[in-house]
């Protein structure tokens, strides 16, 4: 049964390498994923589309309700789909994220999309994505882990990531940008992150995604439940 299936929680700031790692290890334990930040991220998409104020925490509440999404994996590439159109791309910009984090500061958006968070878990086990997922979400889920990096450090990955895909952005904007967004999260009302009270903290400034993956595997091999991984 749902409430029976093992969580992996991941939550923390964003550039910590939680959305990589937590897909890694979805991929790893053959396990379903949650990837919570997106739903944020297309409520806030959804109310641009459909003109919605992102202070009318009502209209956005309505709106996350009825969100029409999927996350259809082709060619054995994730697609995220919303009112049947892939915008993947679209949600993953740094005013995409700044959108999101102002529409994850309203209780009654959080209260609309806590069942379906819920309903993602699934046998054989859920590997969740975000910022609450210890702390609000699957407080009971066996394992908990809070990513961390250094801010400087996780602008200079962002950086980099946007410097890839072909983006011009300043450093030293995606700093304070990041900055910006940690007060907000932090100091929210409603579900502010921090690290649940069972969570393991582990600060990856300097480490791989291999290192992390390998050490959570590890991790959850010791406490059985990713025996033969």
């Amino acid at each position: 049964m749902a409430e029976q299936a093992p969580v992996l929680t991941i939550d923390g700031p964003g550039g910590a390498g939680k959305g990589t790692i937590s897909s890694l290890m979805a991929q790893t334990l053959g396990w379903h994923l949650l990837d919570s930040g997106a739903l944020y991220r297309l409520t806030a998409h959804a109310a641009a589309k459909h003109q919605v104020a992102l202070d009318d925490e009502p209209a956005l509440a309505k709106l996350a309700e009825q969100l029409d999404v999927a996350f259809p994996v082709e060619h054995g590439a994730p697609m995220t789909l919303l009112e049947g159109e892939d915008v993947g791309r679209a949600i993953r910009t740094e005013t995409a994220g700044e959108r999101a984090s102002q529409v994850a500061a309203l209780p009654a958006v959080r209260s609309a999309l806590l069942q379906r968070q819920r309903d993602f878990r699934q046998a054989p086990g859920l590997v969740a994505d975000g910022r609450d997922m210890g702390t609000v979400v699957f407080r009971d889920a066996p394992v908990k882990i809070f990513l961390t990096a250094s801010a400087e450090e996780r602008a200079r990955r962002r950086h980099l990531q946007l410097q890839e895909a072909g983006v011009d952005a300043s450093l030293s904007s995606l700093l304070e940008e990041i900055q910006a967004r940690d007060a907000r999260d932090t100091q929210r009302e409603v579900a502010p992150l921090k690290p649940a009270d069972d969570a393991i903290t582990l600060d990856t400034t300097r480490l791989s995604i291999p290192e992390v993956v390998d050490w959570m595997t590890e991790l959850l091999t010791k406490k059985g439940i990713a025996s033969g991984v």
